[in-house]
């Protein structure tokens, strides 16, 4: 008995013993970062302190190690300033990087010195890494780079800047609208001051007449305060048709300003505007401003303002080696009206709210738009002396002034994301487009012209296919009649699609696919929407939202 008393009350004591450590609050999970330092020719940097710091007395400080690479464990979640400093380098930091909890935070540095400030052009090469999924190159080449990972695993190297260069070329349309151009496309990124990226990049084609030439160099920046400003210069050159007095050249000069800031945690604005200089018969000049507010409901839900004044610019978002060195591609857009240049310009206005459901996307939105000297895409040569027609000598199309229209409608986006290898997009729109009667002549093609209510259904799925490694998009956009412009022109949500059946593919090359990729891009497959117009010399034109277009070639990234 007694015995047994004993054994009781040690068994009771080790159960008292236990109680605070059971009252006790668990201990929240720490997180670490990670990352390495590189000067600007891509050597490590041995020794460089890195100070980790959320207030003036809780900071913590480590040190490179011979490959530049540190890590500081057991940082407790919240925002933080990173700072980097080493001997004959300028500190470079980030500000407000939210540690999450459970994760290793990765931010990567590059120092730079004042010679390397002036000195922009790269001194030497570093094995590239495949680009994360986009028709351009990503801006985060050899600038701070934020990501996160969820093991102690230590993340591979940023190259030190990112370049590609594209041969492409289309094959003939047989009247469909397909150039046979070949160009040559070329993109080059650079960081400056860890927060600025410099990038240049262009199109040149080649051909009977002078080159169609398309540059554009752009710098943008992450301030300390959370400002994102932009300069981008824009330059275009094309050949004049053969009945343009004196076979004059059409060049075009864009600058482009835009900035962006966070007003608290909710709400976000972006604003700028765009000078536009023309030179073609005469000079042509516009400043065309935009800007948009989002109001952050939640984390996962937005409220959206925005407006603008000109058709959104799809062969920049899409990349050079996207899209064809002509009119119906390039911004401006621009048309002939009794043989004086016009330039298209817009007022459009929109309203949209966006909800995030796990994996799932959903976004309504209704807008408004203004448009004065629209301009219609044909295909054919108008022939005889038209003074309402714009040739585009490096294709068999041409730009067409539809004059005034306005155009109400409505979309419905949903998105989801299928794993890690696809996402699949519906769009679903119902507004006002342009349309014609049946019938039409080229001369009377004005009077013809109205504004008519239409529905579209766009579908969209897109991924990098497991192995292989082909990035791929393919979409298909149906509209319920004739139309001559695509309903909800100005749309840039993840529904937006161009008509019809498209293709695009990127490839890598066996033995060579961190270098080497084939590019295929086909536009409106089938050749569908063509709308018959009989030309001055009595030959079928055709007016199409988007013309027929094969092209392909090889991309070399470095």
């Amino acid at each position: 008995m007694g015995r047994g008393f004993r054994i009781l009350g040690v068994v009771l004591l080790g159960i008292v013993a236990q109680i605070p450590a059971l009252a006790a609050p668990p201990v929240a999970p720490v997180g670490a970062v990670s990352g390495f330092v590189r000067n600007a020719a891509g050597l490590p940097q041995f020794g460089a302190a890195v100070e980790i710091m959320r207030s003036a007395s809780h900071s913590l400080t480590v040190f490179t190690d011979e490959r530049g690479y540190y890590l500081a464990a057991g940082i407790e979640p919240g925002r933080y300033l990173v700072r980097v400093t080493a001997p004959a380098f300028l500190p470079a930091q980030r500000e407000s990087i939210n540690f999450p909890a459970g994760v290793t935070t990765v931010v990567n540095f590059t120092l730079n010195t004042l010679f390397d400030a002036v000195n922009l052009l790269p001194s030497g090469r570093t094995p590239a890494q495949e680009d994360d999924w986009k028709w351009v190159l990503r801006s985060s080449g050899n600038r701070s780079v934020l990501r996160a990972v969820n093991g102690p695993n230590q993340p591979k190297e940023e190259p030190q800047y990112r370049g590609e260069v594209s041969l492409i070329a289309g094959g003939e349309g047989a009247g469909y609208g397909t150039s046979d151009l070949g160009s040559t496309t070329f993109s080059l990124e650079r960081s400056l001051f860890t927060t600025g990226t410099l990038s240049f990049a262009g199109d040149v084609g080649y051909g009977a007449l002078l080159p169609a030439t398309s540059l554009r160099a752009t710098y943008s920046q992450h301030l300390a305060n959370g400002s994102d400003p932009s300069v981008a210069l824009t330059v275009r050159r094309f050949a004049g048709p053969e009945s343009a007095p004196g076979r004059a050249a059409l060049q075009a000069l864009s600058l482009r300003v835009a900035d962006s800031f966070t007003v608290g945690d909710m709400l976000e604005l972006k604003f700028g505007e765009e000078l536009d200089a023309i030179q073609f018969v005469r000079r042509v000049n516009a400043i065309q401003p935009f800007g948009s507010a989002a109001l952050h409901l939640s984390p996962n839900t937005i409220l959206a303002y925005g407006f603008s004044t000109s058709v959104p610019n799809t062969r920049i978002e899409k990349g050079f080696d996207t899209a064809p060195a002509d009119l119906s591609e390039t911004a401006p857009r621009v048309t002939m009206q009794d043989g004086d240049l016009k330039l298209e310009k817009a007022q459009h206005q929109e309203i949209s709210l966006s909800r995030k459901f796990g994996q799932t996307s959903v976004q309504v939105a209704a807008y408004h738009d203004a448009l004065r000297d629209a301009a219609l895409t044909g295909v054919g040569e108008p022939g005889g002396t038209s003074l309402d027609t714009l040739d585009d000598p490096y294709s068999s199309n041409f730009t067409f002034n539809a004059g005034r229209a306005n155009l109400n409608g409505m979309r419905l986006v949903v998105q989801h994301r299928f794993g890690d290898y696809m996402v699949g997009t519906v769009d679903y729109g119902y507004g006002g487009v342009i349309s014609a009667s049946d019938g039409s002549s080229l001369p009377a093609l004005r009077q013809s012209l109205h504004v008519g209510s239409r529905q579209s259904i766009a579908g969209k799925a897109s991924g990098t296919a497991p192995g292989i490694r082909t990035k791929w998009i393919a979409s298909y956009k149906w509209t319920d009649g004739l139309a001559l412009t695509p309903t909800d022109l100005f749309n840039t949500s993840p529904g937006q699609t161009d008509p019809y059946l498209n293709v695009f593919l990127r490839q890598p090359v066996p033995y060579f696919s961190r270098h080497m990729e084939l590019v295929l891009d086909l536009r409106n497959l089938l050749a569908e929407g063509y709308v018959p117009v009989v030309g001055q010399d009595r030959h079928t034109l055709y007016l199409v939202q988007s013309a027929r277009a094969v092209r392909g070639g090889l991309s070399f990234t470095f």
